[in-house]
C-alpha cells in the first residue's frame, strides 16, 4: 500500500500542489471517506485527520497476524513497531529511530518526562497549552509533584517566548506548544527559547501536535530535549498512536523514568529481574509494559502519505487553502483570524456562542468544531475552492 500512495504522487513531480492533479492523481486514495461529502463538508482536519483507503488494509494485516500466527504474530508486530519509529523520526528530524518512543497519548508523554525529576520539578508552562497537559500539569502541582509557573498572553491574545525567557531563574522544565490549540498562533522564536533555557539550566518539552504534519519540524535542529505529538490530526493515523521524543544527549545521561515497564528492560525476554532495575539502551529504555501493536498499522498509511506529499508541500497548499476561505468569508461580511504563516492551519472566526455556531453548522452540512477563540475551519488537501465558498455561505447566512 506504501508503494501505491508513492505512486500516486509520482505523476506530481516536486512542483506544487494543483486543484487538478490532486483531484485525478491523490484523491482516489481516500475514496471511502470522500464518498461522505454528499453528506457533508468536512473542516475538522485539524482535529481528526481522514484515513486513507489504505489504512482498513492495514489494520487487517496487523490483525490477520494474530489470526494466523497467534503468539508468533509479535515478530511482525515488534518490526512494524520499528518501522513506524524509523518513519517517526525521519519525518521529525529525529537522529536516530530510538528517540521516538510509542506513547498512546501525547499526555503520557508528558507524564514520563515529569516522572523522570527524582524530585518535584519547577515546570514553566503557559495558560494556552491543550487541554490534558494543562490537567495533567494541575494535577501535579496540586499533589505537590511539580511546582507550576503559568505564563499569560499579552493583551493581544498572543504568548510571547521574551515573556518565557525572562521568566527562567530556578526553572527546571520548560512545557510550551509549537502552535497553539486554541488559536493556532505559531510561537515565534523558538530557538532562541531553547538556547536561553538551556544557558539557565533547564530542559525544554515542545507539544508539537497541532502543527505535526502540515508545518516542518526538525526536532534536532530545534535542540528541544523532548517532543510529544500523535497521529490523531494531520498524520490521519487516528487515535492512540502517539510518541514522546527523547534527544540524544538526554538518552546519553542515562535519565530514566517511574513510567516503565518490561519492555523497557535490558534483554526483556530473558526474564532477569535485578535489583535495581536494568534498563535497556537508548530510547528502549523508556519504553513501558505491553504497547498495543495494532496502533502502528493504523498509522502506517498515513505516515507514508505526508511523507510522500512532503510537508513543505503541504503547508504551502494550506496557506493557500486558508487564504482561499478567509477571502471568501469576508467576501460575505464575516471576518477571520490565522491565514498568514504566523498561524497554524486553521481559520478562527470570532463569535460569542462557537460552540452554538458549529452545531448550527453541522447541522447544515459543515463540519468544523469551536473553542473559547471562535469557531474553527481547517481545509486539507481533498477540499475543494467549491466547497470552501459553500462553507463561507454557510457561516454568513447562519452567524
Amino acid at each position: 500500500m506504501t508503494r501505491a500512495i508513492q505512486a500516486a504522487f509520482a505523476p506530481l513531480g516536486p512542483s506544487p500542489f494543483d486543484a487538478a492533479g490532486l483531484a485525478r492523481h491523490v484523491f482516489p486514495l481516500f475514496s471511502r471517506v470522500l464518498a461522505r461529502d454528499g453528506e457533508e463538508i468536512y473542516l475538522a482536519n485539524h482535529s481528526l485527520g481522514r484515513p486513507l483507503d489504505a489504512t482498513a488494509d492495514d489494520l487487517a494485516e496487523g490483525a490477520g497476524a494474530w489470526f494466523s500466527r497467534m503468539d508468533d504474530a509479535w515478530n511482525p508486530w515488534w518490526d512494524e513497531m520499528q518501522a513506524w519509529r524509523a518513519a517517526t523520526a525521519r519525518l521529525t528530524g529525529a537522529p536516530r529511530a530510538d528517540c521516538i518512543v510509542p506513547k498512546t497519548s501525547a499526555g503520557q508523554g508528558l507524564r514520563a518526562v515529569l516522572n523522570s525529576f527524582v524530585t518535584a520539578p519547577r515546570v514553566l508552562t503557559t495558560l494556552g497549552e491543550f487541554d490534558s497537559l494543562d490537567h495533567i500539569l494541575k494535577q501535579y502541582a496540586d499533589r505537590g509533584r511539580a511546582v507550576v509557573e503559568w505564563t499569560a498572553p499579552r493583551e493581544d491574545g498572543r504568548f510571547h517566548v521574551d515573556d518565557l525567557i525572562e521568566r527562567l531563574d530556578g526553572i527546571e522544565l520548560v512545557v510550551v506548544s509549537q502552535v497553539f490549540f486554541a488559536s493556532g498562533q505559531v510561537l515565534a522564536g523558538l530557538p532562541r527559547l531553547v538556547e536561553a533555557a538551556h544557558a539557565a539550566g533547564a530542559r525544554v518539552l515542545l507539544d508539537v501536535y497541532h502543527g505535526y504534519g502540515v508545518l516542518p519540524l526538525d526536532l534536532a535542529a530545534l535542540g528541544v530535549d523532548f517532543a510529544i505529538a500523535g497521529s490523531y490530526k494531520y498524520l490521519r493515523g487516528g487515535p492512540g498512536v502517539c510518541w514522546l521524543y527523547v534527544s540524544p544527549e538526554v538518552l546519553a545521561e542515562g535519565l530514566t523514568t517511574l513510567d516503565t515497564g518490561w519492555f523497557a528492560k535490558k534483554d526483556p525476554f530473558a526474564y532477569r529481574r535485578p535489583t535495581p532495575p536494568e534498563f535497556a539502551a537508548g530510547g528502549d529504555g523508556w519504553l513501558e509494559s505491553t504497547m498495543n501493536p495494532l496502533g502502528f498499522y493504523q498509522a502506517r498509511a498515513g505516515l507514508a502519505f505526508v511523507a510522500a506529499a512532503g510537508v513543505e508541500r503541504l503547508r504551502a497548499w494550506s496557506l493557500q487553502q486558508k487564504r482561499t476561505l478567509a477571502e471568501a468569508l469576508r467576501a460575505r461580511g464575516v471576518s477571520s483570524f490565522g491565514e498568514g504563516e504566523d498561524y497554524g492551519a486553521f481559520l478562527t472566526v470570532p463569535h460569542d456562542d462557537p460552540m452554538g455556531l458549529a452545531a448550527r453548522l453541522k447541522a447544515a452540512g459543515v463540519n468544523g468544531d469551536a473553542r473559547a477563540a471562535g469557531l474553527r475551519l481547517c481545509p486539507d488537501l481533498l477540499n475543494t475552492d467549491e466547497q470552501m465558498v459553500r462553507a463561507a455561505e454557510a457561516v454568513a447566512r447562519l452567524a
